[in-house]
């Protein structure tokens, strides 16, 4: 059963790691720089808390700390990184850093070893999200790898000079998606409707539409169209 380390467990080191816990694909050990936190994810999910270190020494490292704080990170593993390189150990660093290439990660690391850099958003968390993703070395723990990580949603193979483009559509719209809700509730509440009421409004016609267009295949043009009827609401 394969290991998997978490050095960062905010809210998407956090979703991964639930997602991971939801395939029952093999045992989590969780490392934050607040060790509160990981503790607690730990406690719900069913892993070990642990120090950077430990986390280093699991067959799937998942480096989910900020892209500012990358180099510090793994400065402090590297040497745990490059004994297991030596040794010829089997092991495979996954980066959720947003504009960090997979050589640059590989540069820090101090180890050219097996690297898949994802992408996922927040959703994957319910099993509703996506993770982009593109791998470099890693023919043969890949595929376990995307069997613990199913549980997310959506799982598509980028170029990697395409992540990018794709996260920012996929990993930021989330956001975009939570004003438009806001907005939508917001305009109700000035016309008289119950907050409450207004939000599941919102948020029932937003996964509903997002439902229609992927059933259907029909372009969001169209049925904008069937909506806007001249001299309408």
């Amino acid at each position: 059963m394969a290991t998997y380390g978490f050095i960062g467990t905010g809210n998407m080191g956090g979703a991964v790691a639930q997602a991971v816990a939801a395939s029952g694909e093999g045992k989590l050990f969780l490392a934050n720089r607040t060790p509160e936190k990981a503790e607690k994810l730990a406690a719900e999910l069913g892993g070990t808390a642990c120090g950077n270190a430990d986390a280093a020494r699991q067959d799937y490292i998942f480096l989910g700390v900020k892209p500012q704080m990358m180099a510090e990170m793994l400065l402090g593993i590297r040497p745990v990184l490059q004994q297991r390189a030596e040794k010829g150990e089997t092991f495979t660093l996954v980066t959720m850093a947003a504009g960090l290439t997979i050589a640059r990660i590989r540069e820090m690391a101090g180890a050219d070893v097996p690297t898949v850099r994802i992408m996922p958003n927040l959703p994957v968390s319910i099993g509703k999200g996506i993770i982009l993703y593109s791998a470099e070395g890693a023919e043969q723990t890949l595929p376990p790898l995307l069997r613990a990580l199913a549980p997310s949603g959506m799982l598509v193979q980028m170029e990697e000079h395409l992540i990018d483009a794709g996260s920012a559509v996929a990993g930021c719209g989330p956001a975009f998606s939570c004003l438009f809700a806001e907005a939508l509730a917001d305009g109700g509440v000035a016309c008289g409707l119950p907050r409450k009421t207004a939000m599941e409004l919102a948020l029932q016609m937003m996964a509903g539409t997002a439902e229609l267009l992927l059933q259907t295949g029909r372009h969001p043009a169209a049925l904008k169209d069937a909506v806007c009827s001249p001299g309408g609401t």
